[in-house]
């Protein structure tokens, strides 16, 4: 990751900047308030904001004035009985907001998840960086034979240098005609006064999707979790699982004892459904079942096989 001197200083002037509050503050996310945490080549999340904590999650559900005197165990126990039973609203009480920076083609898978506030980087406004997203090597990988939106066998050798290769070049030759058409002198050099140059809103159509953008990403907790249920899970896509994986650590900072009980009912758990539990009750009871008599198709049977023989 990239940061340029004045997006460090910007970051170390709001870091040192402090305000009397009689509003919860959780010491753990305050320590790392601002900070921007890796991700992929030249991405990275901040959290920049925040709202409540695990105590508003209680609060909301008992509908109390306060804390009162109940004990911590009490209230991780209502916690995860809300987590259990899926009670959602209590999470919605408290609210986190996150600086992204993130290539373009996953800030569109990103934004169905339309369930936030989203302010994007206007390329109509500003003038988009010259930084793109290159996959490392061992993610560079050929279209999965058995799943039509996912990865198989990772690319080699030659093979694997010409894709590399083509990403490099084309991103890079599409920014420098980016930069042409718009006639700003952005590259280093003087703007030619003979040419107007074209419009921003027109000159970025030409950027490829590995270019990086940036927005303001502002979500209550219960659609938090079900943005990184999604997205922190294994079959997601690469790129968008890592910055699940980073918000996650921000997670915990910052509700520890929702995050914990999240941990084990959504991201340590699996649903079946009502034939899979036949199936499972069948077994249970010393029967060897085999797909055709299962039931279930060839796929949801292997699904289940696969969830059965997973380790914890």
């Amino acid at each position: 990751m990239s940061l340029t001197d004045e997006q460090r200083a910007e970051i170390e002037a709001q870091r040192a900047e402090t305000a009397p509050t009689r509003r919860v503050t959780v010491p753990a996310l305050e320590e790392i308030l601002y900070r921007a945490i890796p991700v992929l080549d030249h991405g990275f999340i901040r959290v920049v904001d925040y709202m409540g904590d695990d105590g508003a999650v209680v609060q909301a559900a008992r509908v109390s004035y306060g804390r009162g005197t109940r004990r911590v165990s009490e209230d991780a126990g209502l916690i995860r009985y809300l987590m259990r039973h899926r009670h959602t609203t209590p999470f919605e009480m408290c609210e986190i907001k996150y600086h992204v920076k993130l290539p373009i083609f996953v800030a569109r898978q990103w934004i169905r998840h339309r369930t936030a506030n989203v302010n994007e980087y206007s390329a109509r406004y500003s003038i988009l960086d010259r930084e793109f997203y290159i996959p490392a090597p061992e993610h560079l990988a050929a279209q999965s034979a058995v799943n039509r939106q996912g990865r198989g066998t990772v690319l080699e050798g030659e093979e694997a240098a010409q894709v590399l290769d083509l990403l490099r070049t084309d991103a890079a030759q599409c920014h420098d005609h980016y930069v042409a058409m718009l006639n700003e002198g952005t590259d280093g050099t003087p703007a030619d006064p003979a040419r107007l140059g074209l419009a921003r809103e027109l000159a970025r159509m030409n950027l490829t999707l590995n270019t990086y953008t940036q927005w303001y990403w502002k979500t209550d907790l219960h659609n938090l979790l079900h943005f990184l249920s999604l997205r922190a899970d294994a079959h997601a896509q690469y790129e968008i699982r890592v910055y699940a994986e980073a918000m996650l650590s921000t997670l915990e900072a910052w509700v520890p004892t929702t995050f914990a009980a999240f941990r084990d009912y959504r991201l340590g758990a699996v649903s079946f459904s009502a034939a899979m539990l036949r199936v499972l009750r069948r077994m249970l009871a010393g029967e060897a079942v085999t797909q055709e008599g299962s039931g279930l198709s060839k796929r949801e049977f292997a699904e289940m096989m696969e969830v059965l023989a997973r380790e914890g």
